[in-house]
């Protein structure tokens, strides 16, 4: 194929399956927040990716002032900025719901349009506080470089920590929703609301924590992001599609059924960018998706309710 031996078709398949895992960790952290409001919530949250966006910068800040003020800092800021990153957006999702979001249950179509504009806003904020161009974290030495199992691969090392950091997070999304308290209260939120007032769960703090917690693990997303590629205003928005698309063709609230979307869409735009345009593997990917949600429009795993 092209010219290249099988050996070196296998090392290419390895790093662009390697690359598109990269992809998949943002989709899935970005698509588990999404799953979690949109799902659980039935919000639909056009400004998710504005939250991936700050997230990103508040990276960027915390590299910055470990860079330029406190360089003993440098070798060990990444994990508090992740921290950092998912607080800050956790407590902007929790004042977007106080404010915003709580007037508008049961009306999807108007919570689309209100986080389109929130939206909007945010990036104009951005633009105006952080500047129109992109900008890049300073990473720690022991994020640089790559791993090498063979003489011809190289797995870069930040796309091992994203990976865990992915992992670590969908662990605990898993208990928090199906092994804790809090996740009976947002099951039992979801299937009946008036029930569930009248058995004693605050429903109102409920929606206001799940709707805050999928903002910060997008605030997550947000900071893994910034291992591979540069942040901008605009940076959250490119993404908010792919997400969406990754959600519904799992199944909304299926968290299973999210991994899955997010591993097939991710390595199969990876590796159709090779051989084609990014452009075209996109559209590739996205006639796929349509064409099976045509035959399955539930999602390849759709949640069983009891009725």
């Amino acid at each position: 194929m092209g010219g290249y031996s099988s050996q070196e078709l296998v090392a290419i398949f390895v790093m662009q399956g390697f690359s598109g895992l990269s992809l998949f960790c943002v989709f899935l952290l970005m698509a588990l927040g999404l799953a979690i409001i949109f799902g659980q919530m039935g919000v639909i949250n056009m400004a998710h990716g504005e939250f991936l966006t700050l997230g990103a910068y508040i990276t960027w800040m915390v590299s910055k002032l470990a860079t330029e003020t406190w360089p003993w800092m440098q070798q060990f800021y990444f994990p508090l900025a992740v921290l950092l990153a998912f607080l800050g957006t956790f407590i902007l999702g929790y004042l977007v719901e106080m404010l915003l979001i709580r007037r508008l249950y049961a009306r999807p179509l108007d919570t689309l349009l209100a986080t389109w504009g929130l939206g909007l806003i945010l990036q104009q904020i951005y633009r105006s506080t952080f500047g129109p161009r992109e900008v890049s974290v300073v990473m720690p030495d022991w994020l640089m470089g790559s791993w090498a199992p063979t003489d011809i691969i190289d797995i870069p090392l930040n796309g091992l920590f994203v990976m865990g950091i992915t992992a670590l997070m969908t662990v605990l999304v898993v208990i928090l929703l199906y092994r804790s308290r809090w996740g009976i209260k947002v099951r039992a939120t979801t299937q009946n609301r008036m029930m569930a007032n009248a058995a004693g769960i605050n429903t109102q703090r409920v929606d206001r924590f799940t709707f805050a917690l999928g903002c910060g693990i997008a605030g997550v997303a947000g900071a893994a992001f910034t291992t591979i590629a540069s942040t901008g205003p605009t940076t959250g928005s490119l993404y908010i599609v792919d997400t969406f698309l990754v959600v519904v063709f799992g199944g909304a609230a299926s968290l299973f059924g999210t991994v899955v979307s997010a591993f097939g869409i991710a390595q199969s735009q990876s590796i159709l960018e090779f051989f084609l345009s990014g452009s075209m593997a996109k559209v590739i990917t996205l006639l796929t998706v349509v064409a099976i949600l045509m035959f399955r429009p539930q999602g390849l795993f759709a949640s069983k309710v009891r009725r």
